[in-house]
């Protein structure tokens, strides 16, 4: 295709092909200077004639036309990195004039956010968002563990910073740990507030094979104290670091366990403000997630068809070469049309456990969560593709970015360009919420 609107450019710039043989012949000994004679003559001739009006009007019209074609292309030019997997080659993903169409489309396909109680949101804004980006990109810069593979990249770490320090907790509580990277972006929030981590391995073991982080202000119930935390006596632990307060302490999951299981342990503790780091699309992840939950036809971006002729199957069969983590029909439905969960599985503790539900106890789910919501707030990823170049997570499944695609300056100004690529192929939905006991 580009091969062709090459030739038509090119034929364009061609001489007019003439029968007239002498014609050509002195068209072709003009000099240039002669040429621009000759239509600066028929110019003049003209604006006296027709006046400026029309020449005006032409001109306005190219400008238009230009400066939409530049921000058009600017917006949804994606390059994939060829260090991708085989199957993931490198495509210029670019729709300027529509010779692909295949743009980021944030939220084409749906994002499904749960409903809360009633319909209250976070407190900050976007332009609060920005302000933080330019504060924690140099404090992202001095982490310990530099190469983070299977825990959280740049989005989610900035997501859960900014999260703690907005809310400034009295007690931060996280639950999974991994090598302590989640601990350390706590630590930069709150420098001088307690943390509780419950992790079935201690991050000192991983100091062995390369860089950990272990904080001298956490209390570890991890190795041979560890006690899930649907099984900690969190009342007595409250007692014990002085916190009478529920609603000032935070709970981070990163724990790979039903959200749907945390959420309820959550609510009988006491607890109010949480955030879920892998918070999985439909039909992915190895854990049923808010996001799946409440995934419904009659919320707004939820619900799927599984017929393969349909509008989304065709959408979605176009997308997959470009992300990682796009999905096509196939792939999202399980035996009889069962998309909810995984093809219509609750997956639990890392896939380990894998339960079939019916569309009906999906649904119940859904109403549970809605009860109890006061909040439902999904970490945005920091900035569109073309500029952050990530080819996992499809665009077309997710909340619009903070900085979005064609806005490189800003991308710049806040110091994201320093930073690998590597950093921001980790987003997952991270979700905050607050939660309360349903109204009676």
């Amino acid at each position: 295709m580009e091969r062709g609107v090459l030739e038509r450019m090119h034929s364009s710039r061609r001489i007019p092909v003439s029968g007239d043989d002498n014609e050509t012949e002195e068209f072709d000994d003009e000099s240039k200077t002669k040429k621009t004679v000759a239509f600066s003559t028929r110019f003049i001739n003209f604006v006296t004639r027709y006046g400026l009006l029309w020449p005006c009007l032409a001109l306005a019209f190219i400008v238009v036309l230009f400066t939409f074609s530049v921000v058009f292309y600017t917006r949804t030019l994606v390059c994939v990195s060829s260090s991708t997997s085989s199957y993931f080659q490198p495509h210029s993903r670019f729709a300027f004039f529509g010779f692909d169409g295949l743009e980021s489309d944030f939220g084409s396909l749906g994002a499904p956010w749960c409903r809360s109680k009633h319909e209250k949101t976070v407190e900050w804004t976007s332009k609060d968002l920005i302000s933080g980006l330019e504060e924690f990109v140099p404090i992202y810069e001095s982490r310990p563990i530099k190469n983070n593979m299977f825990g959280m990249g740049f989005d989610h770490s900035f997501g859960l910073w900014f999260i703690a320090r907005w809310l400034k907790p009295d007690l931060m509580i996280e639950s999974g740990a991994f090598k302590g990277h989640s601990t350390w972006v706590l630590r930069q929030a709150m420098p001088n507030t307690r943390i509780i981590s419950v992790t079935p391995r201690h991050p000192e073991k991983y100091l062995k094979k390369g860089p950990a982080y272990v904080d001298q202000n956490c209390t570890y119930f991890a190795g041979k104290d560890f006690v899930d935390f649907g099984n900690v006596d969190w009342k007595s632990v409250m007692k014990k670091h002085g916190v009478t307060d529920l609603s000032r302490v935070l709970i981070f999951f990163d724990d790979h366990q039903s959200e749907l299981k945390r959420l309820k342990q959550a609510l009988k503790a006491g607890f109010r403000h949480i955030v879920f780091e892998d918070n999985y699309d439909t039909g992915t992840g190895d854990h049923y997630s808010l996001r799946q939950i409440c995934d419904q036809t009659y919320i707004r971006g939820g619900g799927h068809s599984c017929f393969k002729d349909s509008d989304e199957a065709r959408v979605r069969a176009r997308r997959k070469p470009f992300w990682e983590k796009a999905m096509d029909i196939d792939e999202l439905c399980g035996p009889s049309e069962s998309w909810w969960g995984v093809r219509g599985y609750m997956r639990d503790d890392f896939n380990h456990s894998n339960k079939l539900i019916s569309y009906s106890e999906h649904f119940q789910n859904s109403r549970f969560v809605e009860s109890i919501l006061d909040v439902y707030w999904e970490v945005p990823p920091v900035a569109g593709p073309s500029l952050t170049h990530q080819t996992r997570y499809d665009p077309a499944r997710s909340v619009p970015p903070v900085v979005e695609d064609g806005r490189y300056g800003l991308f710049q100004r806040l110091g994201l360009g320093r930073l690998e690529t590597s950093v921001f192929n980790g987003y997952t939905q991270m979700v905050y919420v607050q939660i309360s006991k349903p109204e009676s």
